[in-house]
């Protein structure tokens, strides 16, 4: 065994019995390092991905490559998922190195952690001669690779700073029309998302978008969504069968995925088909959301209430060995074995064809038309068909349930939970089930007790373990949490409130809001830096703030600020976010990487507006709002007398107000709930 024998993270104990002596990032390593004036090799991953999997099995369990490793680095395994700080950092070094990026993500770096040369994926041969050609250069001619490391150094420490921007910006729609009229020439109108392949799903995006198109009565925009979000949900990338996402799509139709199961995915993903289903009432999206609930549930939530990570891409197949996607896909004489004289109608709405192909006479489930369409080709009632496919993917299930499962992260991650407690509770709005509400304060108060310490810091990870089956009796919080971790948080607590009307998740909000301040916020940069000021600083400083697959933790922040200076009329949230979106919008050039932040600018457009509602049945009439697309109103609410600024003296003993309001301006309430909605709604 190495070092990596004593960490929790599932990654890192897949590595422990690994002939190279990894050590985990900690200040021991990096002193042992800095003493005997050595390399340092640093390996990221995660556990769910196939190609960390592919150079472990090729490089890292070989006694030859492990020698070359041995005799000349300090090799250091991190987990991205539980540093994304490193990973950042470093990424940033590839990506400048090489022009790209991706997992497995290797990094050479001097003794005191700067990098010198990088990549990905190696094979075995490739890995060895680098290795060897790097450290011959170190110890023949220094000299060269500490001017290049300096030169690189400088380069990251550029990057990381966004301009002040001291003039005015002026917030409005004319900005996002010309950023969208550049963003609609990506556009794939065949099967929805950007015209590339791999193709991510990028949920801040059509969560943009969405409300963009809302609010603009752009048909066109919410056109596009759609088809997005139905050939999404069409399979291949959507497990049809069981519920959830996986996270990318290796081609442009959303067909073949790289089948691993992220949480951080499908907790936004539930969010935004929520929004997408109030907004349209698909019952497509619907049946969406539920499936992808029941897998999280059944799946991922523990007896605590936390939610797991993620599951592998990869399992045993039928000959024992571990391949990608072995657990998902189809041979045609299975299919045939299982579904008997339904395979031809079957093969009809899944593509048990060419247009679902994959390889190895395997199919991966995609439909290409609504079953509507389908039953009538068939001369069908809609309804038979509807029961047929529910039928066929019982017994699928029931079959897939005999194979041997992929490999569960069973470590918990803050930020992540934070991200499918806030799907949860808008499926509740979206849907009305009551026992999503109740997984939500599950986990809200799993977060409180167990990731939210006396200091009132978060922590980034907990670990309660299920191997063997059964729940290990020692739990373990560990890691000092990122701003991603405090920002969704926050977010979520807010989201919360937006249901229950308890001020307990605003509160906590706004505590956890002012730890960021004293911890996060860099007045000099105007944004939250990643890492708090308790944690050792790594070569140069991480301000996030360009959306990705997970929106910017800056970007988040600057929401949660805008919603807070208004629940508690605090005019310096609402001036940092302000300067934020400020700063922002001169350096946006390509409108995808800043969506969240666009998503803020439209907090400043004319149609914002809040809404309070002050009576004993506030509830009722909140869950009525819930279930409309409002993506421009903050709601407020409370049953009885309240301190709450934005509600302070507005609650009358037996009397039900809705005050409306706009730029600190609230007109004289109404009683009159349908007035309300009319005078809430856009025009069509």
């Amino acid at each position: 065994m190495n070092e990596l024998h004593l960490e929790t993270s599932p990654y890192l104990l897949q590595h422990a019995n690994n002939p190279v002596h990894w050590k985990a990032w900690n200040e021991n390593s990096l002193t042992i390092a800095k003493k005997e004036n050595k390399l340092i090799l640093i390996s990221i991953g995660y556990s769910a991905c196939h190609w960390c999997h592919v150079m472990e099995h090729e490089s890292f369990e070989n006694e030859e490559v492990a020698n070359v490793m041995n005799a000349h680095f300090i090799n250091i395994k991190i987990d991205r998922e539980e540093r994304p700080d490193i990973d950042a950092v470093y990424m940033k070094a590839v990506q400048v190195m090489t022009g790209q990026g991706g997992w497995p993500m290797n990094v050479v770096a001097l003794p005191d952690g700067k990098p010198i040369w990088g990549g990905t994926y190696f094979r075995k041969n490739d890995w060895i001669n680098s290795l060897e050609k790097l450290q011959e250069i170190y110890s023949q001619n220094p000299e060269t690779i500490l001017d290049y490391a300096q030169k690189l150094h400088e380069g990251l420490q550029s990057l990381s700073i966004v301009p002040i921007n001291d003039s005015e910006s002026s917030f409005d729609f004319e900005i996002l029309e010309k950023l969208i009229e550049k963003w609609q020439k990506s556009f794939d109108w065949e099967f929805g998302g950007m015209a590339r392949a791999p193709k991510f799903m990028m949920p801040t995006n059509y969560e943009f978008l969405l409300r963009y198109g809302y609010q603009t009565n752009n048909k066109n925009i919410l056109e596009f969504v759609d088809l997005t979000l139905t050939k999404m949900a069409y399979g291949g990338l959507f497990d049809t069968i069981d519920g959830g996402f996986s996270r990318y799509s290796v081609d442009m139709k959303w067909h073949v995925p790289h089948f691993e199961k992220m949480l951080y995915d499908n907790g936004q993903l539930v969010s935004l088909y929520a929004n997408a289903y109030k907004l349209t009432s698909n019952k497509h999206y619907k049946e969406v959301i539920e499936k992808t609930l029941t897998f999280i549930e059944k799946e991922w939530l523990t007896s605590q209430g936390s939610f797991y990570s993620a599951l592998d891409a990869d399992s045993l197949n039928s000959d024992n060995h571990l391949e990608e996607g072995a657990f998902y896909v189809w041979t045609k004489p299975e299919l045939q074995a299982i579904l008997q004289e339904d395979l031809e109608l079957f093969s009809l709405v899944f593509n048990v064809n060419e247009f679902g192909f994959w390889e190895h006479d395997n199919y991966v489930l995609i439909q290409n038309q609504s079953l509507e369409a389908i039953a009538k080709q068939n001369n069908m009632a809609i309804a038979t068909l509807e029961q047929k496919k529910k039928s066929w993917e019982n017994l699928l299930y029931t079959a897939r349930e005999k194979r041997s499962k992929p490999r569960l992260d069973d470590k918990c991650l803050t930020s992540w939970n934070a991200m499918m407690l806030k799907g949860f509770v808008e499926a509740y709005k979206a849907l009305g089930n009551s026992n999503y509400l109740e997984i939500g304060l599950q986990n809200a108060q799993f977060i409180c007790k167990n990731v939210w310490n006396s200091e009132g810091n978060l922590f980034r990870t907990y670990k309660n373990g299920t191997r063997g089956g059964a729940e290990q009796s020692v739990a373990k919080a560990t890691i000092n949490g990122y701003l991603e971790d405090y920002a969704h948080v926050i977010q979520a607590f807010i989201t919360l409130y937006e249901v229950t009307l308890d001020e307990k998740w605003l509160q906590n909000a706004k505590q956890l809001t002012d730890y960021c301040f004293d911890f996060f916020y860099d007045e000099k940069a105007q944004f939250f830096s990643f890492t708090s000021k308790k944690d050792s600083k790594l070569i140069t400083p991480h301000f996030e703030v360009e959306d990705n697959v997970i929106p910017a933790a800056n970007s988040v922040m600057a929401e949660n600020l805008f919603k807070l200076s208004i629940y508690f009329n605090n005019s310096y949230y609402e001036t940092i976010c302000q300067q934020m979106v400020q700063n922002i919008l001169p350096t946006i050039d390509y409108p995808s990487a800043y969506s969240n932040w666009l998503n803020v600018l439209l907090h400043f457009s004319e149609q914002q507006k809040e809404l309070a509602i002050c009576s004993e049945n506030a509830l009722h009439y909140l869950e009525k709002l819930n279930q409309k697309y409002l993506p421009n109103i903050i709601i407020a609410g409370s049953t009885k007398s309240t301190k709450l600024p934005f509600l302070e003296n507005r609650f009358l003993e037996k009397e039900t107000l809705f005050y409306l309001c706009q730029n600190k301006t609230c007109d004289i309430p109404t009683t009159n709930f349908n007035e309300i909605m009319d005078r809430i709604a856009i025009p069509s």
